[in-house]
């Protein structure tokens, strides 16, 4: 786990679960990252990729959602 970092803007606190298959609706065990702003990135019912590294996990983004990402969270000059 590398932390803070130039480049990387925190965008808060998420909630994460591991989710049991069939409790609480779930058809599959799976993790569930919960962060209303990752939706302006992610949007529901979209997917990706997940690589692990040390320290934990990253999530890939597909070019669209980067642009999102770049333009929702990007400081303006």
């Amino acid at each position: 786990m590398s932390g803070p970092g130039p480049g990387k803007i925190k965008l808060g606190k998420a909630d994460v679960y591991l989710h049991i298959k069939g409790k609480s609706g779930a058809t599959v065990t799976h993790l569930d990252i919960e962060l209303n702003k990752l939706n302006k990135i992610i949007k529901s019912g979209e997917s990706t990729y997940v690589g692990g590294k040390n320290g934990g996990i990253f999530i890939g983004l597909k070019k669209e959602m980067i642009k999102k990402a770049e333009k929702s969270f990007s400081k303006k000059k």
